[in-house]
């Protein structure tokens, strides 16, 4: 039986200015760079722990 897989829908919320370069580069990675931009990823644990690196300057909802 297949699994779905879920989705989650990361809007970047607040600017990467004045932080530190990884973060930039995390941002980059997970497909984001301005305020609003917004992309959709699948959920996985490497994705996860991107989020978690950037989270106060993303926003992120499960899609199904």
């Amino acid at each position: 039986m297949p699994q779905s897989k879920k989705t989650l829908h990361i809007e970047q919320i607040h600017s990467a200015i004045q932080e530190p370069e990884t973060q930039h580069k995390t941002l980059k990675s997970l497909g984001l760079g301005r305020v609003g931009s917004s992309v959709d990823q699948v959920d996985n644990p490497a994705v996860r722990g991107m989020i978690f690196k950037v989270k106060h300057l993303v926003k992120v909802t499960e899609i199904k």
